[in-house]
Formats: structure tokens, C-alpha cells, sequence
């Protein structure tokens, strides 16, 4: 047995996880990131023990313990090197997370971790595979032979960290300005949204943001469907986005698959369709084998699950 956790700006999420990768018990807690680490730590640590207990196991029979942790993360030392999300800079996360349950564990990028689950599902032994998830920020891991690539500095893969519009105006949680991450979350997804709402009075985006309570993802989305003008504007300027950073992907990796994770993946094919349509229009590759666009299978629990296999491992 080992346990996966997935540690989130938002939700820490942990599971008991086997050696296929089945998640026998789950659960998760509240971040609140902005609390020093020792007590972010401390609830990771809590919550392997009620998910232990939740499994009806024993902790004496966990071999070991994966965490997906956002941001730089050096998998050597056990060392978040840095994490904007999550305030941490040269963290000994492993140390501290092994001294609170006394078992080996093994740190990785939130996004590897992630990208190794749907590997293990999905990836059907490709020997380059890449998963985006699109979410309050965006999120890359590529696989290549089956393991992450991290690059000699363990800071590699950071995708959502790509510049898509050099004149940008759009300030990035990293610091710059113009990153695909400002353009393509659903952070962003939201904020063009709110940006759209304001010019247009009579989008029935107002209407649907009465009934819900306030914007989300799925606002533009959903309305768009119904046929709202404004909406759709919306929703073809952000599959645009999301379509320039997957162009850099597939031309610097030509991988065999992507996977598009996240909750916006759920829009399934009324995202997936146009966004194939101008990926591959502007895919330098014309006469070779597509990548394939697909979306992801394992949503939140493919951090639980690709974190636990990187501790197998």
C-alpha cells in the first residue's frame, strides 16, 4: 500500500492508493496557503492517518508516501525550491513530512505527479505523452519513456509558464507578464468573463450568474450553448488561447498524445473540437501522424494516484 497525496493551493487531497493504482479510500482538507508550512504540514500528516484509518488499514502496512507539490520541486533532495502558490522557497518538505509519519516519501511537481496517473491509465505506453490540466492555473507534465521530465534542475515542464503574447498586460503568479497560465486557466477563463459581462448588460451571462451565484468556468461556457453572442466571444477567444500554448508544445515535442485535464475538460467535445480544428491548423508538423487530443480520465484523483506511483517508484 502506499498513499498519494495531492497538494493543492486550494485542497489538500490524500488517498491510500495500491499497487495497480486503485485508490481504496480518499479524503481532503481545507489548504488555507497562506498559514505558515509546519501547519499545512501537520494537517498533511492528519490526513494520511484518517485516510489510513479510513482504508481500515494499518500505517505499518503503507511502504511508502507521494506528494504532488506545485512548483519547483527537487526531487533528489526532497526540497520545494520554490512555489509561488504555496509561499514555500527552499522547503524541506520530505524531511518534515517523514519525521510527523516515519515513512519514506517522495516529492514531485503537482503536474508530473498528475501526468504519471494518467500515464498509468491512459497513456498506453506512449514513449512521449503530455498532460495539461487547465485549473487555477495551468499545469504541465511530459513523459517520455515513461518517467517525468524534470530537467537537470528539477525546475523542467513548466508549461503554463510559456509566453504566448510577448505585449502582454496580464501579470502571471510567477511575474511575468503574458505567460499562457494569464490567458488559458480558468482563473483567466473567468476574468475574461467578468471583462465580457461588463461591456455587454444584456448577455444572458447576468442571468446565469443570478441563478448561480457567481461567475465560474462553466458561466461562458453554458451560455454559449444557448446561443448568447457575448458568451461565445468568450468562449472562441479562450480556445484560442489554450490553442497557442498547445502549438509550442506539439512543435517543441510532437508527443503521442495530450491530455487535457481539469474541470473545463468536462466540456468534452464543445472544447476539444475547436481546439483541434486550430492546433492542428498551425502544428508545424503537415504531413507526419497527429498527436492525439484527448481528454483526461482521472480528474482530481490522477494527482492522488500519479503521486503514490511516484513513491512505488
Amino acid at each position: 500500500m502506499y498513499i498519494g497525496i495531492d497538494l493543492g493551493g486550494t485542497n489538500i487531497a490524500a488517498g491510500v492508493v495500491d499497487e495497480t493504482g486503485h485508490i481504496i479510500y480518499k479524503s481532503s482538507v481545507l489548504t488555507l496557503a497562506q498559514r505558515p508550512i509546519d501547519e499545512i504540514v501537520e494537517d498533511m500528516a492528519n490526513l494520511c492517518i484518517d485516510v489510513v484509518n479510513g482504508a481500515d488499514r494499518q500505517i505499518s502496512e503503507i511502504r511508502s508516501v507521494g506528494v504532488g507539490c506545485p512548483g519547483t520541486v527537487d526531487n533528489k533532495s526532497g526540497v520545494i525550491a520554490y512555489s509561488c502558490n504555496l509561499k514555500m522557497k527552499n522547503t524541506e518538505l520530505r524531511a518534515m513530512l517523514e519525521k510527523k509519519l516515519g515513512k519514506p516519501v517522495n516529492l514531485e511537481n503537482d503536474a508530473n505527479a498528475a501526468a504519471l496517473g494518467e500515464y498509468a491509465v491512459n497513456g498506453d505506453n506512449a514513449d512521449s505523452f503530455v498532460l495539461i490540466t487547465l485549473g487555477t492555473g495551468v499545469g504541465g507534465g511530459v513523459i517520455i519513456d515513461g518517467k517525468p521530465y524534470r530537467g537537470f534542475n528539477c525546475a523542467g515542464g513548466e508549461l503554463g509558464h510559456i509566453i504566448v503574447n510577448a505585449e502582454g498586460e496580464e501579470q502571471c503568479s510567477c511575474g511575468n507578464k503574458g505567460c499562457w497560465e494569464a490567458y488559458a486557466s480558468v482563473t483567466a477563463l473567468i476574468r475574461q468573463t467578468k471583462q465580457a459581462m461588463q461591456v455587454d448588460d444584456s448577455s444572458m451571462m447576468h442571468k446565469w450568474v443570478q441563478e448561480n451565484g457567481e461567475v465560474s468556468g462553466r458561466t461562458a461556457f453554458d451560455c454559449a450553448k444557448k446561443g448568447d453572442e457575448a458568451a461565445t466571444a468568450v468562449v472562441e477567444q479562450y480556445i484560442r488561447y489554450v490553442g497557442m500554448g498547445l502549438i509550442s508544445i506539439l512543435n517543441i515535442f510532437q508527443p503521442s498524445k495530450i491530455l487535457i485535464g481539469g474541470g473545463i475538460s468536462k466540456e468534452g467535445d464543445y472544447l476539444l473540437n475547436p481546439l483541434r480544428e486550430y492546433v492542428y491548423a498551425g502544428d508545424y508538423n503537415k504531413y507526419r501522424e497527429k498527436t492525439k487530443i484527448e481528454v483526461a480520465t482521472l480528474f482530481n484523483d490522477a494527482g492522488i494516484i500519479g503521486a503514490a506511483l511516484s513513491a512505488k517508484e
